[in-house]
């Protein structure tokens, strides 16, 4: 049964992480890189790890759009540089053509550094992709 449920990948679909205004924090984006809108897109995100020994986690939020357009960017949420140290997740669900879609995207700790900043595309800033 499960060999008869397709397997698809998500493609042009990418998570981004910049440093806001608020230099306290950075926003959290996603980015449509397809051609066509996606529709029913459902983010849950959360984070998680280790401090001093303990595990600790985020409360874990949840996110609803209708439709992303097409070539588009939209703000999540944002994450206060006090976190880094924490992992965080992002699962993103959404349909695209009929069918559904999922993936989650992790910035682990130490990835959210200017060391690894790109041109995000549709942004146009310097930040951390997930493509």
């Amino acid at each position: 049964m499960k060999k008869d449920i397709p397997q698809l990948k998500v493609t042009d679909i990418a998570v981004a992480m910049l440093p806001a205004e608020d230099d306290s924090f950075w926003d959290v984006f996603l980015l449509n890189l397809k051609d066509e809108s996606i529709l029913n897109v459902l983010v849950s995100s959360r984070g998680f790890g280790l401090k001093d020994g303990e595990k600790v986690s985020t409360t874990q939020l949840r996110y609803y759009y209708e439709a992303i357009e097409a070539l588009n960017a939209t703000k999540i949420e944002p994450v206060d540089k006090e976190l880094f140290f924490l992992s965080h997740e992002y699962w993103v669900s959404f349909q695209y053509n009929g069918d559904m879609y999922d993936r989650k995207y992790t910035f682990v700790p130490g990835s959210l550094s200017e060391e690894n900043f790109v041109q995000l595309p549709i942004i146009e800033k310097k930040g951390v992709l997930i493509l």
